[in-house]
């Protein structure tokens, strides 16, 4: 009986200890500041869209880059390195001006990496912008994706202070007293719009096709010095409307021009390698991409 009732006293025992643990409140978790890197917390917008890798959903509604067409028809480019802040050099795809030029375009990739439908697309502005050479930019340091899974593990494993390293070595080649743009689509769209905040007043231009905007009013206010164009779809379910309407009331009190170009189209729209490709809009969304950039350029 002693036995049994001991045994009683060790299972309610348990039961109290675990039930406390249970309903212990979890602290927030957040990464400190720096004085020379951008807070990236648990709530900011490169892990916000990271953590979308995590939703199957997510990772199937990007289907697999189907064989496309080039466009470039004369241009081509180079990979080429460069020194960063950090220990690591940084890669890029340069395709360089026809003539001398102190323009850069720097280009941000999906989430599949710097593939060679992102070459393409590089030297295919290069073409359309005359005395611009366009950078794109390799954020995940040589790797390629070729699945959504694989994509989703480098997207989630891009360090932000790696990639800050990253663009910042992408000024430094620029060279002092460089004219800069950035651009960007889904992944990369995000990042565009980092990059103008790293950069400062040396970033005149930025696009950002459907990725995930900063949404901290007091960073866009005291850190970025350019305006914007944003290209978003109406049918994407994670940089939703209402994402992109958060991100318009912000930029407008933080006293930010921004330009939003909506389309009823799909995430992933103006990728000539996706299936979601949607022609008509995607060309609209060109033609007023490059009219912003000849105003810089």
């Amino acid at each position: 009986m002693k036995k049994y009732l001991s045994l009683s006293v060790t299972i309610i025992g348990l039961l109290i200890l675990t039930a406390a643990f249970v309903n212990k409140p979890l602290q927030k978790l957040s990464v400190p500041p720096t004085d020379s890197k951008l807070c990236h917390s648990i709530d900011d917008p490169i892990m916000a869209f990271a953590s979308f890798a995590n939703n199957k959903e997510f990772r199937d509604a990007h289907a697999l880059p189907r064989p496309f067409k080039p466009r470039a028809k004369q241009l081509k480019g180079k990979m080429v390195d460069f020194k960063t802040p950090g220990a690591e050099k940084g890669h890029a795809y340069l395709v360089k001006a026809p003539k001398k030029s102190n323009q850069y375009l720097f280009m941000f990739h999906e989430w599949w990496g710097l593939n060679e439908y992102v070459k393409d697309e590089a030297a295919f502005w290069a073409e359309q912008l005359g005395d611009v050479n366009v950078l794109a930019i390799d954020l995940y340091d040589g790797k390629v994706a070729t699945t959504r899974e694989d994509a989703g593990k480098l997207m989630q494993g891009v360090d932000s202070d790696r990639a800050e390293d990253i663009i910042k070595g992408a000024i430094s080649y620029a060279g002092q007293g460089a004219k800069l743009a950035s651009i960007g689509w889904c992944f990369g769209g995000g990042w565009s719009l980092q990059s103008a905040i790293i950069a400062r007043h040396s970033m005149e231009a930025c696009v950002m096709y459907y990725g995930m905007p900063i949404q901290d009013e007091e960073l866009l206010e005291t850190k970025l010095e350019t305006n914007v164009l944003g290209i978003f779809a109406k049918q994407d379910r994670w940089i939703t409307p209402e994402v992109v309407k958060e991100f318009e009331e912000n930029m407008k009190k933080a006293g930010k021009e921004l330009t939003v170009a909506m389309y009823d189209a799909d995430h992933a729209f103006a990728n000539p390698s996706s299936p979601k490709y949607d022609e008509e809009a995607a060309k609209d969304a060109r033609e007023k991409v490059r009219r912003y950039l000849e105003l810089v350029f």
